[in-house]
């Protein structure tokens, strides 16, 4: 997948690829929205994986619509995003998965004083809360909600996502190396569950400093090929 990006300013990385890989093993169709999208990585790839998906998608920054747009489109694929706060988002839509790589940097971690780079990280900009409970209005009675967060706030997501009657259904820890704490989960929840969550094996980046096989495989499968640009 040929995907343009910003040059010098917020570009995806191993996340976004373990989130759509995460997501792909799912066999998600039906109706889908990427919150967030960026430069639409997540949503695209899944859509070009699945061909029973129909992929919308919101992101709030204008430069990222218009790349996001621009990758559909050299990728041949169909896509319809607006320009729009996810918070004021409305649809007469009703999804059946919602993904996301949501802005996770809480109020204490170092800033950047990129501004592309500051809105695309920090979560003052999409607040977890009302992120959660604005999913949870836009979901199909027991639809899927899909995304990357903290593992060290994770269990201010599994509180947050009960007060927008989603639960934890399936939680993967990532590590860089099998010796380092888990410094991302991948989630997957639903609206109105009760069953109880599974925890996946976790997924180790690093081997010796060198792609773990399992990485490798992400990769292979993602394609992805990144074009900078002036934006």
């Amino acid at each position: 997948m040929l995907l343009y990006q910003p040059d010098g300013g917020y570009c995806y990385n191993s996340d976004s690829l373990y989130l759509y890989d995460f997501i792909d093993q799912h066999s998600p169709r039906g109706e889908m929205l990427d919150v967030g999208a960026g430069c639409g990585v997540v949503g695209l790839l899944v859509a070009r994986d699945n061909p029973k998906v129909n992929l919308r998608a919101v992101e709030k920054q204008q430069v990222f619509v218009e790349l996001a747009s621009r990758n559909a489109k050299v990728n041949g694929l169909s896509y319809k995003i607006e320009c729009v706060d996810f918070l004021e988002y409305d649809s007469e839509y009703r999804y059946d998965y919602i993904v996301s790589n949501p802005p996770f940097y809480h109020d204490g971690a170092s800033r950047s004083t990129n501004p592309m780079i500051h809105m695309a990280r920090y979560n003052q900009h999409l607040p977890l809360k009302a992120f959660l409970k604005k999913c949870s209005k836009l979901l199909k009675p027991h639809a899927h909600l899909f995304l990357c967060y903290d593992a060290k706030q994770f269990l201010e997501l599994c509180v947050a996502l009960e007060c927008a009657k989603m639960r934890v259904v399936e939680a993967q820890f990532v590590h860089s190396k099998i010796d380092r704490d888990s410094s991302l989960v991948l989630v997957h929840a639903r609206v109105n569950s009760s069953s109880l969550m599974k925890i996946r094996a976790p997924l180790i980046a690093f081997e010796n400093d060198k792609l773990s096989l399992k990485s490798k495989e992400i990769y292979a499968k993602a394609r992805t090929h990144t074009i900078k640009c002036q934006v």
